[in-house]
């Protein structure tokens, strides 16, 4: 289609299924901080007055020095829960966390480093689009950007009467496959009670317009902030939350397949997070190099075998190379085993909490080593081979 209308969401740090991601990835964190080989597979939940993580770890004892409850205390109090029902202060933490199976680690734990099989079976998804200059789909892109810049001006305490758990949608007009504009955006923020539904949507509105292109906002009867009229009990009082149960606002806001697996909560070896990512990092870099215009790659592992089982890549018709081209030689650029892409984009560091809210992809490198995936450091050699 040449035209059409395309939409994604995406929920703010606040949101209880953010509030266990970002839980989950604070104690992968604070593994990986101690040991660059512990092995986490950690999930939460968390309801009013209520937080239980559970999993799997093989790695030191970090909690002597750091104990959990203080963990997740922090955790809650950064997001900047203080309210009745969900409060940082005296939330009750209920740890299950137990020694990783020994079935799992014997396909994991190789004598040869290099031999490393992957964590679990699965087939992963990554893909790229010219669409913004972060190579993301548009809707998803400008639905996280609207939510953090909401969350940035709350921290700095400038909306003191919005809260933490909120919610954005976007949709976008499309012509000749390009968009150029929204047809409609909804935001639901939690609020303060003194506030009427007209209060909170013209505070809001100016970071949807910052957040956009110029010109791209939607007309005044498709803007929807708190469609019910009132957004007061939010957070884990309002809804129960769980890990991993965003997968589709953690990647591309449904534009583009989905393997299935979660990613917060677990360590590298873990194929459905580094795999996604060494997907995500090669579809990003084919596009940069502009041998496609979009990109979709599939890779597939085997629990325990260290190369992927498979390797699929689509370039969607937009280009003269074809994905089977491009996949015939992609193993000239990386080593697709989990060594290899844990080397190549140096995954075993405390590097995943900034992941874990507003989207694992489309964002900045940092110089700590976030988002090493991101990095657009393959162009000159797919030129080369292309």
């Amino acid at each position: 289609m040449k035209e059409y209308t395309f939409t994604s969401e995406s929920v703010s740090e606040g949101h209880p299924d953010k509030v266990c991601d970002l839980i989950s990835d604070s104690i992968v964190d604070l593994f990986l901080s101690k040991d660059p080989e512990s092995r986490v597979a950690a999930e939460t939940m968390v309801t009013t007055n209520k937080v239980i993580i559970s999993g799997e770890v093989n790695g030191p004892d970090v909690f002597k020095e750091t104990p959990l409850e203080e963990l997740v205390r922090n955790t809650i109090k950064k997001i900047g829960y203080e309210q009745e029902g969900f409060n940082w202060k005296t939330v009750s933490i209920e740890n299950n966390l137990h020694q990783q199976s020994e079935d799992i680690a014997i396909g994991v734990n190789k004598k040869n480093e290099k031999e490393q099989g992957a964590g679990d079976q699965g087939i992963m998804f990554g893909y790229a689009c010219n669409e913004t200059k972060e190579l993301m789909p548009a809707p998803i892109y400008y639905s996280h950007l609207i939510l953090e810049s909401l969350a940035k001006s709350r921290h700095k305490g400038d909306n003191k009467l919005l809260f933490p758990d909120s919610k954005s949608q976007v949709s976008l007009d499309y012509k000749n496959g390009k968009p150029y504009r929204a047809s409609a955006i909804v935001v639901s923020t939690q609020h303060d009670p003194s506030l009427k539904q007209e209060d909170v949507k013209e505070i809001v509105r100016p970071y949807v317009i910052d957040s956009l292109p110029k010109d791209w906002m939607c007309d005044e009867e498709n803007f929807f902030v708190n469609p019910t009229g009132r957004f007061v009990i939010g957070g884990p009082v309002g809804d129960s939350g769980l890990t991993g149960r965003k997968i589709i606002v953690d990647t591309y806001g449904g534009a583009a397949p989905h393997g299935g697996g979660a990613f917060s909560g677990k360590d590298p070896s873990k194929v459905d997070r580094s795999g996604a990512y060494a997907a995500r990092y090669l579809a990003k870099n084919i596009v940069a190099a502009k041998l496609a215009e979009k990109c979709t790659i599939q890779l597939s592992y085997a629990i325990g075998i260290a190369k992927p089982i498979s390797i699929y890549i689509d370039t969607h018709g937009d280009t003269k190379i074809k994905g089977n081209e491009i996949s015939d030689k992609i193993f000239q650029i990386m080593d697709l085993s989990p060594y290899g892409i844990k080397n190549q984009l140096s995954l075993n560091r405390p590097i995943y909490y900034k992941t874990a809210a507003y989207g694992h992809f489309g964002r900045k490198p940092g110089n700590n080593g976030e988002f090493s995936w991101e990095k657009t450091d393959l162009v000159e050699s797919l030129k080369n081979i292309f």
